[in-house]
């Protein structure tokens, strides 16, 4: 597997998905129609750099995207009745933006490193209540989706990525967690919010 990426799109958004995850978009600006166009040409090496703002950083110098970055394929897509185009990504790994070139219509590409997931991890008891929680809001939001599979939910590092793609968690908390080895600081920080926020709404 190369190690290093070249010329891959990149789509900045205030919404993310992570490895294992599902997003439906609407794309109707012509850099992005162009994008989706190319990539979809290349059939199963077509991936696009989902890409996270930084409020603190700079478009003009590029630095309104944070570094990591999640490789994505298209796995969907229809046209809509309001004339917009319909995609559905998936999230596939975690890469590392190097560098970046725009081009003349706007569309950003980057250079990237693949950067390693987090490894599977089974989902102890103590964390348990996490994927609960996490089943409940699917059944409260059917448009993210069908309940997860309980092969999914045992698995520490898929249920703490889908909480990262909900959850109001600042870009930059969610960076730093993806750069941990494992995905064990973001169960502890998980429990913990989850914990509390729960706390805060019956505090009997």
């Amino acid at each position: 597997m190369t190690p290093t990426l070249t010329n891959i799109p990149l789509f900045p958004l205030s919404g993310h998905v992570l490895p294992g995850g599902i997003m439906q978009l609407k794309i109707f600006e012509p850099r992005y129609l162009r994008m989706i166009r190319e990539v979809c040409s290349k059939g199963e090496q077509g991936l696009i750099g989902m890409c996270m703002f930084n409020e603190q950083g700079s478009i003009e110098h590029n630095t309104h995207i944070h570094a990591l970055a999640t490789l994505a394929k298209v796995i969907d897509f229809e046209h809509r009745d309001d004339g917009l185009l319909g995609i559905t990504v998936e999230g596939v790994e975690i890469g590392e933006i190097t560098s970046i070139d725009v081009a003349n219509d706007g569309l950003r590409s980057g250079t990237i490193e693949r950067h390693n997931n987090w490894p599977q991890h089974s989902l102890d008891d103590d964390y348990q209540h996490l994927a609960t929680r996490l089943c409940e809001v699917y059944k409260e939001y059917p448009e993210l989706g069908s309940c997860p599979s309980g092969e999914c939910l045992s698995h520490a590092d898929w249920v703490c990525q889908r909480w990262l793609e909900l959850l109001p968690i600042s870009a930059q908390v969610k960076q730093e967690l993806l750069r941990e080895q494992s995905c064990l600081p973001a169960l502890e920080y998980l429990k913990s919010l989850i914990r509390e926020s729960e706390t805060i709404s019956d505090p009997e």
